[in-house]
């Protein structure tokens, strides 16, 4: 099975404009995740699917794999998706362009669950209340064979008898993805649905079309870097 990561990178960002261009140490946040992603033993290729010549020009300094595709998408998804078209390969992972600090053992994780599964994501624990309780952590519960049951942004379960955390498992939903090249391309098809739309979490389309993702655990919380505050946490890694 050719396995290959693709990486979507958009380079406009309302909440911290032309991140991925953005210095960490010396390199720029999209090349510190594509150097993350070429760390995995089992993966085939890397590639890094753009929206913008001024990405193309810059990836193209550490890596001959970039591809243009169109700046319509509405989501890496569909992104990745179009770049994989004349790729041939049977399976994709989607490594957000924004998490310099990726765990190249959870890409392989994500990499060998896709041996038996059409699609894989991630989880790892909370322990924080103030991070269960933040919107911007998407929840994630499964059932006993870590099929993802549902996503939110809200605090699920419930605790509804005020439990002691210590006896309730919350967890967290790390944006990374992997897909049979079949599975991404009838994904992409599927039109945005109710709770997705709701919750703004494309996982959830998955989910309401009657599809499952296995979710495989990872103690790595990593850093996505969404604002100017998690950039400058991002930079004190590199002091």
């Amino acid at each position: 099975m050719k396995k290959i990561i693709v990486i979507p990178a958009r380079l406009k960002s309302s909440r911290l404009p032309n991140k991925l261009l953005l210095d960490l140490g010396g390199k720029s946040i999209i090349q510190r995740v594509y150097e993350q992603c070429i760390k995995a033993t089992n993966i085939d290729a890397v590639y890094i699917a753009v929206d913008d010549q001024k990405l193309v020009t810059h990836c193209s300094l550490f890596t001959n794999n970039v591809i243009l595709t169109s700046k319509d998408h509405q989501s890496g998804t569909d992104r990745i998706a179009e770049a994989v078209t004349n790729i041939n390969c049977d399976a994709i992972i989607n490594v957000q362009g924004d998490e310099p600090f990726i765990d190249p053992k959870l890409i392989e994780g994500i990499a060998d669950a896709l041996n038996n599964t059409e699609m894989v994501s991630a989880k790892c624990k909370l322990d924080n209340l103030h991070e269960i309780e933040d919107p911007n952590n998407v929840k994630v519960i499964t059932d006993k064979n870590s099929k993802a049951i549902y996503f939110s942004r809200s605090v699920i379960p419930f605790n509804r008898d005020q439990i002691d955390l210590q006896n309730i498992s919350y967890y967290k939903h790390l944006g990374i993805y992997g897909y049979s090249k079949k599975f991404l391309i009838e994904f992409s098809n599927m039109k945005p649905t109710l709770l997705e739309s709701t919750e703004k979490l494309e996982q959830l389309r998955v989910i309401e079309n009657g599809h499952s993702i296995h979710m495989v655990h990872s103690e790595h919380n990593g850093i996505g870097i969404d604002t100017l505050h998690d950039y400058q946490k991002a930079q004190k890694h590199f002091l």
